[in-house]
């Protein structure tokens, strides 16, 4: 019998991921409310929830999963309309534990010591709290991606990112405190809310992410991935897959993690764990926990083990348990490329699909997601960390690092950009 699965903010490149796997496994997959209707929740979390229900309820068949990739509102989303029917999913309280950074990081505590130290931030600071030294992260306990993120090195640094955050913590802030309200929160958690600040000593290393699910209780990490960034940035630069950490600092991440997502209360779902890893297994700091997989890593996992990573969310709100083949895929190792500019300006020239199908025909086991257009200006891109825009994803695979590379480069000499340099206080619109 095939299953209904439906999708929380379905983009055409989840969709087709999706779907290529959906005949083999037995399901079929649905949308459910798009992106544009979910990018901008503020004083609308109850009437997406109904939205979503209307059109669950209006379902000819029978809604066997409710699924989503994506970060608040989709996160918390799926968890409550899950509830409501009855399907696998992870605790709503588990979830949120995950989403408020301090409150994650109160829980993590419990479990590890492989963290920096923390500490809640008033927005009336004029330095850092006692026992945190420079340089450190400053950051709301709500955001995405790494909006909203500052690294500072001193106290003139520390209050222009705390005005910073304060100005802008609510926009995502706000509707998150929606949410808390339906959840029983510690005390430290309920006086800071969802519009807090908190600050992190500043972890070194190189960072990896675990990638893992937890199915009936039980976690299991099924995959490693190395992520590296541009020199001098905190912005990504790549992630590659398997991990090249040693064999005792593998072990050592799977083992934190399995104790950290037990700890969290995580069940029937995905997860991905980000840190910073020393030379040894013994010099790790967790930066953060996220209650589903990593979307980005869907094209590597596939061609490294054979199928994404998609697919073990989807037999985990069916109720299954995932099936792993490590190593099972076409090629031995995979990377996604960030392609970057650190400085605001406006597109130009942009690569077509076209150019992008010329790539793929020209470099073997690569393609591309190109993110801008002719006339975005980059200061006005949706979703961008604080220090750089991202104007493509490219995706290589092959033998090794040096095929990696080399793919790289040669994929790059064929997506044509042109872009206008924008100076300070320039207005300049789409289009222009």
């Amino acid at each position: 019998m095939v299953a209904d699965v439906f999708v929380l903010g379905l983009d055409p490149h989840n969709r087709e991921v999706l779907e290529r796997q959906a005949d083999e496994r037995g399901y079929r997959i649905h949308g459910l409310l798009d992106m544009e209707r979910l990018r901008s929740p503020y004083g609308r979390l109850e009437e997406l929830l109904d939205e979503a229900r209307a059109h669950l309820d209006a379902f000819p068949g029978n809604v066997d999963a409710v699924i989503g990739f994506w970060d608040f509102p989709v996160c918390t989303l799926v968890p409550i309309l899950c509830a409501e029917r009855g399907l696998p999913s992870a605790p709503l309280e588990a979830v949120v534990k995950c989403e408020h950074k301090y409150w994650s990081r109160l829980a993590q505590r419990e479990a590890t010591d492989a963290l920096p130290p923390f500490a809640a931030v008033p927005f009336d600071a004029q330095e850092p709290p006692e026992g945190l030294r420079y340089p450190m992260w400053l950051k709301p306990v709500k955001s995405y991606s790494s909006a909203l993120a500052f690294r500072v090195t001193g106290d003139r640094e520390f209050r222009e990112a705390l005005g910073h955050i304060r100005e802008h913590a609510h926009e995502i802030g706000d509707p998150f405190e929606e949410v808390l309200r339906g959840v029983e929160l510690p005390e430290a958690v309920a006086r800071a809310g969802g519009t807090a600040c908190m600050a992190e000593e500043e972890a070194c290393g190189e960072q990896v992410t675990v990638e893992g699910y937890v199915h009936r209780g039980r976690p299991a990490v099924y995959a490693i991935i190395d992520s590296a960034r541009y020199p001098d940035s905190s912005s990504f630069l790549r992630y590659s897959t398997p991990s090249g950490q040693p064999g005792p600092v593998r072990d050592r991440l799977a083992e934190i993690s399995e104790a950290v997502v037990y700890r969290m209360g995580l069940d029937n779902t995905t997860f991905n764990i980000e840190y910073f890893c020393g030379p040894d297994e013994h010099d790790i700091r967790l930066l953060e926990v996220n209650p589903r997989h990593s979307q980005s890593h869907s094209w590597m996992t596939e061609r490294v083990d054979g199928v994404p990573n998609h697919d073990h969310m989807v037999r985990l709100a069916l109720g299954l348990e995932p099936r792993l083949d490590p190593g099972a895929g076409e090629y031995a190792t995979a990377a996604k490329w960030f392609l970057r500019r650190f400085t605001d300006g406006v597109v130009r020239t942009a690569p077509g699909p076209e150019d992008v199908a010329r790539m793929e025909r020209d470099v073997p086991g690569t393609t591309a997601k190109v993110a801008v257009r002719p006339g975005t200006r980059l200061s006005r891109m949706y979703g961008q960390d604080s220090y750089s825009y991202e104007l493509a994803q490219v995706f290589t695979a092959g033998r090794g690092e040096e095929d990696l590379r080399r793919a790289y480069e040669l994929c790059l000499a064929r997506l044509p950009f042109e872009i206008e340099d924008i100076g300070p206080g320039t207005d300049h619109a789409e289009g222009d």
